[in-house]
């Protein structure tokens, strides 16, 4: 098998100096293919997306990057473009793999709505009914203090539990404390609660002990929750959150390159990060390499393009792939509802999505088209990952694209650059 991976290797590495900077398809789609004009996309405008993510390369502003776009369910665009790796001069393939962060919430989302068809989870309860260790949770209050000039904080008990629904929207109270601000996610960061050290199990307790940053139901904050929604899903449904996903998602949708670790096998096809041009750092990555500990819901897969754009199709043709169905039509249309401001509930200081959009079940929604600078259609959903990673489905327009790079610098503006040049390319 070594040897077979070494030939593998040296294969590409020779025919860099030929690649490099050139975009190509080397591998079968993982759609169904058809020319552009048959479903309403111009090719000649298609070509602007290799012209810019060609740019990106030559100026060195990224090192490299796997495109796909699907319309009514068929492939109409795929290319790679750069260097996987660097260091090692391996030029960037369709089938690398990309640490794919908080994309893997939209895939922890839909194991959990996949128990509640099921009848073995509801929206409407407590996580502690799963998770006992969540149900006295603590709110913490940060005030000023005039008299003393002194900020203070202290907690007060949580007014109502933290629900199922809750965790899947982001309105748990939970937050992140990757770049503690607040008290609350200073404590996270004391705490080491981003380590990925942490059993799914260990997490939750340890979680459990510090103060929520809000009132659950209240405030759309990112943050864990998905995280702790992988914990109720592995006790849901009996199984350790790895083993359900590829049982219940990645087996039946062919997903063969997804999973919490990358094995050996395929550490080649690992792309990673270069040297920052603005920074002049390399930014650090979570290393997959290595048998995983944490299943973390929120950020924790790997993936491919083409495997993500499978998932991604499912979500789009309402949760069925080639005659295999994950979740029910229904369901689909629920999760990709608002669930965030169309309920009154505020935005946090941590809230991503945008003007323009609220959040659903495990992305973004779409709810205006004037309000955000990036283009889109109303009932469009999304979410991206912050090594530099991005989807989204546009139900209307019957349109999956797919970004992959790894690479977190403004990784917002590779985004909507990718978007302005995808909806430019459709003519009908």
């Amino acid at each position: 098998m070594k040897l077979a991976i070494d030939r593998r290797v040296a294969a590409r590495t020779a025919f860099t100096a030929a690649l490099l900077g050139v975009a190509g398809s080397v591998c079968a789609g993982p759609l169904p293919e058809a020319k552009p004009e048959d479903v309403g996309v111009s090719s000649k405008r298609l070509e602007r997306i290799t012209q810019a993510m060609q740019q990106l390369v030559d100026k060195g502003e990224l090192a490299g990057m796997v495109v796909l776009v699907a319309r009514k369910g068929k492939l109409v665009y795929q290319r790679s473009f750069g260097i996987q790796d660097k260091a090692s001069r391996i030029p960037m393939s369709v089938d690398s793999i990309f640490r794919v962060y908080s994309m893997t919430k939209p895939i922890v989302s839909v194991g959990a709505m996949i128990l509640v068809e099921e009848g073995k989870l509801s929206l409407e309860e407590p996580v502690s009914k799963y998770l006992p260790e969540f149900k006295d949770m603590q709110v913490g209050v940060e005030s000023f203090d005039p008299a003393s000039g002194s900020q203070l904080f202290y907690t007060v008990p949580a007014k109502r539990q933290i629900t199922v629904q809750d965790l899947l929207r982001h309105t748990s109270g939970f937050t992140y404390g990757t770049s503690p601000k607040t008290q609350v996610q200073k404590l996270y960061a004391q705490a080491g609660i981003f380590s990925q050290k942490w059993t799914l199990d260990s997490f939750c307790k340890a979680l459990a002990k510090l103060p929520l940053q809000y009132e659950p139901g209240t405030v759309w904050e990112y943050g864990h929750s998905t995280d702790v929604l992988g914990r109720v899903v592995e006790v849901a449904s009996g199984q350790p959150l790895d083993q359900f996903l590829a049982e219940r998602i990645f087996k039946p949708l062919k997903m063969v390159d997804t999973a919490f670790e990358v094995p050996p096998a395929k550490q080649h096809r690992l792309a990673q990060p270069q040297v920052d041009p603005q920074t002049g750092k390399v930014a650090e990555l979570l290393d997959l390499t290595q048998p995983a500990t944490l299943f973390a819901g929120g950020h924790g897969l790997a993936s491919t393009p083409s495997d993500y754009l499978r998932f991604a199709q499912m979500l789009a043709n309402g949760g069925e792939l080639e005659g295999v169905r994950v979740l029910g039509p229904k369901t689909i249309v629920f999760m990709s509802s608002d669930h965030v401001l169309g309920a009154g509930i505020e935005r946090g200081t941590n809230w991503l999505p945008g003007n323009g959009y609220g959040f659903g079940l495990g992305f973004a929604v779409r709810r205006e088209t004037g309000e955000s600078t990036w283009p889109g259609t109303i009932g469009e959903f999304f979410w991206g990952g912050y090594a530099g990673t991005a989807f989204w489905v546009d139900p209307k327009e019957g349109l999956v694209p797919v970004y992959m790079s790894q690479e977190p610098n403004r990784r917002q503006h590779y985004r909507n650059m990718f978007r302005d040049l995808v909806y430019q390319s459709l003519v009908e």
